[in-house]
């Protein structure tokens, strides 16, 4: 008997194996389904569980008599994760003028009744007996069609709490519309196979409605920035409108762009500068890496290279000329603390003594040009850096400092501060290059060239740009980050939008002063993140993971456009013309110059 069973289950073997290694092959092979596939699938009476995920689909029940034009759209432009599927379903004209037949018949006799009866007109039968003779004569003048029409929405979080918060938000939204939705309730799973795009209506819940109100649903909405005047920024990659926008139309005429090296926050500006010129606004650029000589050349403005080599000098105690709303007094005690901010940074930090010390001998040097808050300053001649540095040495306590000025007064860097100024910035577009600044005394140079914009600024009341490009060196320390922040604080007085660039997000949100700047600027621009700074982008500018992941997989030149309370995807467009003019492609520059060379030759 065992012998017989043996030989059995050897035959059984044989019959198995040559089908095994198929079986564990096919087991093993990964399919699309297996990919797209959640780990796990639980079906509750009211939401579902997709792995990680909650879900939860509702549908709506009720409509009011009348829908304006986008009333769907605050749930279209919610930043939450959600989808909505739309099933429209004609239905036959003849049919439905059959039932209307009868249904005005209804509401003819209710009427008849109630007057017999000697009843006060029901004004709802009235305008219901109105709307279907209404709708019976533009549906058998093809003037509308019927439709049955069935709208899900399912709503997608991490927790209940978020799941039930989101629900409430979106139904409180409809609800203020006169639209009333509910949970489909032990129909989760037929809720989210009707969801999928399968065009499977597996609930089925639908309401009649004819043409002119169905069209009030068009899904294809989102907010978008285009005014009656501005300049264009770009395309709106949600529907493709233009967005023309007027940075002067906002509560601050502010800006910051963040984006990594590459990303076009360069072309971004060199194009708004292009254009913004064509309307007449005075622009100022401060640029780090001589990105803009070209630009300059070609719109007709001045080009000066701030170095130490330079012929061009700007006298750091040049004082702005009072308005006739400003006493000389104020002026002169305002230019002094930013002098005091400058002196900060030239001499690496000082003491409250050293402090001290230096306010009284910058006074003293004014003083010695007959420069007092009582006097008229109008027409005076300023005093230089070397002058400061005689009123030190013959001060106590001032030696150390005295003897610290003598490197930028005698020393290697004498001739890039010590010099009267002779930088005439009478034009509509000035350029100021700080590339072959020394990078030690690049902050310094930035910081002089905007303390002698602000002196500028003030002087004359003008629609002014004025660009700050890797204003990371300006926040590397604290004094430069504290001027930046007074002056975008408070140049919508004197009519001037500060448009703060950098690439090095890190350094520049890990000063204090960093949030500040991007608080008074109205408009923000994301464009192209690197992973390292993403998390510190989206934790600032509080996004949502579907943004974030945009700016992460965005190209050159996209990303998202920040305008008040509203923001919209962007990807910045040029035409040839400004193209050729703006890049800063190497490899197209490149070939722009072999084509200017090949045209001379």
């Amino acid at each position: 008997m065992a012998l017989f069973n043996k030989e059995k289950n050897k035959k059984e073997e044989e019959q198995i194996l040559p089908v095994y290694p198929e079986q564990i092959y096919s087991a093993g092979v990964l399919e699309l389904r297996d990919i797209i596939a959640p780990s796990a699938l639980q079906i509750n009476s009211n939401f579902l569980k997709l792995g990680s995920k909650i879900a939860k689909t509702i549908f709506i029940f009720s409509y009011p008599r009348f829908l304006s034009a986008g009333w769907f759209s605050p749930i279209i432009n919610m930043d939450k994760v959600f989808d909505v599927s739309i099933f429209v379903n004609p239905i036959d004209t003849s049919y439905i003028l059959k039932q209307l037949q009868k249904k005005v018949a209804e509401v003819q006799s209710q009427i008849s009744i109630r007057e017999e009866k000697g009843l006060i007109r029901d004004p709802q039968l009235d305008t219901a007996h109105q709307d279907l003779e209404n709708l019976r004569d533009q549906l058998q003048q093809a003037q509308e069609r019927l439709f049955s029409l069935g709208l899900y929405i399912t709503l997608y979080a991490e927790t209940m709490e978020e799941l039930n918060s989101l629900e409430k938000e979106v139904r409180s939204i409809l609800e203020s519309k006169l639209v009333y939705s509910k949970p489909a309730l032990f129909q989760q799973a037929e809720g989210f196979n009707t969801i999928l795009p399968l065009c499977t209506d597996k609930l089925q819940n639908y309401t009649k409605m004819n043409s002119s109100p169905l069209s009030t649903l068009f899904p294809f909405i989102s907010y978008d920035l285009t005014s009656n005047k501005g300049i264009l920024y770009g395309i709106n990659r949600h529907n493709n409108s233009l967005i023309l926008f007027d940075r002067f139309s906002l509560e601050n005429y502010n800006s910051v762009i963040f984006a990594k090296a590459g990303g076009g926050k360069s072309y971004t500006t060199k194009l708004e500068i292009l254009r913004s010129l064509m309307f007449g606004m005075d622009v100022i650029v401060i640029d780090p890496e001589r990105e803009y000589e070209y630009l300059t050349q070609a719109v007709g403005g001045r080009y000066f290279n701030i170095s130490l080599s330079s012929k061009n000098h700007i006298n750091p105690f040049d004082l702005p000329i009072p308005r006739e709303d400003e006493a000389p007094s104020d002026v002169l005690r305002s230019h002094i603390i930013n002098l005091i901010g400058l002196f900060r940074i030239m001499l690496g930090g000082l003491t409250p003594e050293e402090d001290s010390i230096l306010d009284h001998a910058v006074t003293e040097t004014y003083a010695s040009r007959d420069i007092t808050p009582d006097s008229d300053f109008t027409g005076a001649t300023p005093p230089i850096l070397s002058d400061l540095e005689l009123v030190l040495a013959g001060m106590e306590g001032g030696e150390i400092m005295a003897q610290k000025l003598k490197k930028y007064t005698q020393g290697t860097w004498a001739g890039f501060i010590n010099q009267p100024t002779n930088v005439d910035i009478n034009s509509k577009f000035i350029s100021f290059s700080v590339r072959d600044m020394e990078d030690e005394l690049r902050p310094v140079a930035m910081y002089l060239i905007i303390n002698f914009v602000w002196n500028a600024v003030r002087r004359q009341l003008k629609k002014r740009l004025l660009i700050i490009d890797e204003a990371w060196w300006m926040m590397k320390s604290d004094d430069g980050a504290s001027f930046l922040t007074h002056i975008a604080k408070r140049a919508r007085k004197y009519y001037l939008g500060v448009c703060t660039i950098t690439q090095d997000v890190g350094d520049f949100l890990a000063s204090p002063y960093g949030s500040p700047i991007i608080t008074n600027s109205a408009i923000q621009l994301l464009l192209k993140q690197s992973p390292t700074a993403i998390d510190l982008i989206q934790e600032t500018f509080k996004l949502t993971e579907e943004e974030k992941f945009l700016l992460l997989e965005s190209d050159v030149g996209e990303g998202i456009f920040f305008a008040g309370l509203k923001h919209v995807a962007i990807k910045i467009i040029a035409s040839y013309t400004e193209d050729q003019i703006i890049t800063s492609d190497p490899e197209q520059l490149l070939a722009i110059k072999k084509a200017k060379e090949e045209m001379h030759g």
